[in-house]
């Protein structure tokens, strides 16, 4: 690869289509953007460069159709040609994928073997892989998994206390989620609050519509809140969290939900939206929670107790606790539920630095606490350079091979 050289990273999911282009090396993108509503007939193509936004027509396309016309647009502002590699984001790596990897048609044969794991991502995720090595096939393609981060849980973390057959013959085991922002994250807790980087603990809340926490020890995640599928753990925008599982017997018995009911229950109509029954935008509940609505304030009183519950128990994984780090959506931009969270962290050591936390909003990054051991920190993720520094990286190290 060249200095010069172009990473397009894709992000593919049942309806969508995310894309970043980055310069190797640059965390900022050129381009980015998403093809949303795709096979609808409002599907469109936003497309962001610096301050301008383009918007692409797609009438109905899908995939296929959004990927072709994300390439015109490469083709027209003479950016094609610099694209080196494509780096795609893969829910689930299972068992067998523990890092990232060149894509190959023995490796997709695997991955699709596992799709089971993640029904709702893995076949979107293998679509547009699919379709991008057929209209890029002169560049290599690599495979970033959000699960592969977590690979280095213990079996006490990542069993389930059932029958054993269960994981051996099917796989049930917690995976954990989000790995991609947690490792970027920690990474950058380690550089910017000055920890040592062979000894420190570290507990990342990643919080957007999907949210997760994890515990981070000398650079490894140990525990982490999300299972099998990305439904347990933390509440959502729109998925429940942790629930009784004999919540959902009586459910069932009870109002005769089918499997395929309570699967979409929980995971479409439960979180902040089903609490609130207004939203599961965390800055419309803080609007309407501050005019008085009730189911709002619940929603928020819920979403904070189950985190600062689990950030409590998160930071018993590891030896000692260094710092508390907030990002995503609304890690990085709600003051409300940082402050909220923070005052229930007490026992922990964590003391909020009430005007710091105010600041920390709109892209802001810094330290959020009076305490200095433990602190809290608000750090901004950046999967898709993540993304594209594991292509490079992976590319760079293959190349030798086929220059030979």
């Amino acid at each position: 690869m060249h200095n010069n050289s172009l990473i397009l990273v894709i992000n593919c999911g049942s309806s969508s289509l995310k894309f970043a282009l980055l310069a190797e090396g640059k965390r900022t993108p050129i381009l980015s953007g998403v093809a949303e509503n795709l096979g609808q007939p409002e599907s469109r193509l936003s497309i962001r460069q610096t301050s301008d936004k383009t918007l692409v027509g797609l009438e109905g396309g899908d995939h296929r159709a959004a990927l072709a016309a994300l390439l015109t647009t490469l083709r027209q502002r003479e950016l094609l040609g610099s694209v080196a590699a494509v780096g795609h984001r893969v829910a689930h790596g299972g068992e067998r994928f523990t890092g990232s990897m060149l894509a190959s048609d023995t490796v997709l044969e695997d991955l699709e073997a596992i799709s089971h794991l993640a029904p709702l991502h893995n076949p979107a995720n293998i679509l547009g892989i699919r379709i991008a090595r057929e209209t890029l096939p002169d560049v290599p393609h690599v495979l970033v998994f959000d699960t592969a981060f977590h690979s280095s849980l213990a079996p006490s973390a990542y069993r389930y206390a059932i029958p054993s057959e269960f994981y051996e013959k099917a796989g049930v085991r917690r995976y954990g989620f989000h790995g991609t922002s947690h490792r970027f994250v920690a990474n950058e807790a380690v550089a910017q609050l000055d920890l040592d980087p062979e000894d420190h603990g570290i507990v990342v809340a990643h919080l957007g519509n999907g949210a997760s926490a994890t515990a981070v020890h000398d650079g490894k995640s140990v525990d982490t809140t999300m299972g099998l599928t990305p439904l347990e753990g933390l509440v959502m925008g729109t998925r429940s969290g942790d629930i009784d599982a004999g919540a959902l017997f009586h459910i069932a018995r009870e109002v005769g939900y089918s499997l395929d009911e309570l699967d979409t229950m929980l995971n479409r109509r439960s979180g902040l939206l089903g609490l609130s029954g207004l939203s599961n935008d965390c800055r419309t509940l803080e609007s309407a929670a501050a005019e008085g609505h009730a189911g709002a304030q619940l929603a928020l009183d819920v979403f904070v107790h189950r985190l600062a519950r689990y950030i409590g128990a998160l930071a018993m994984a590891v030896p000692r606790l260094d710092a508390v780090v907030f990002t995503g959506g609304i890690g990085e931009n709600s003051s409300y539920v940082r402050a909220k969270t923070m005052a229930r962290l007490g026992p922990l050591g964590l003391m909020l630095d009430a005007a710091e936390n105010e600041r920390m909003v709109g892209g802001r990054c810094g330290i959020i606490s009076s305490s200095l051991v433990p602190m809290a920190a608000v750090i901004a993720t950046n999967e898709e350079w993540l993304i594209a520094s594991d292509t490079s990286a992976i590319v760079r190290r293959a190349e030798p091979m086929h220059a030979s």
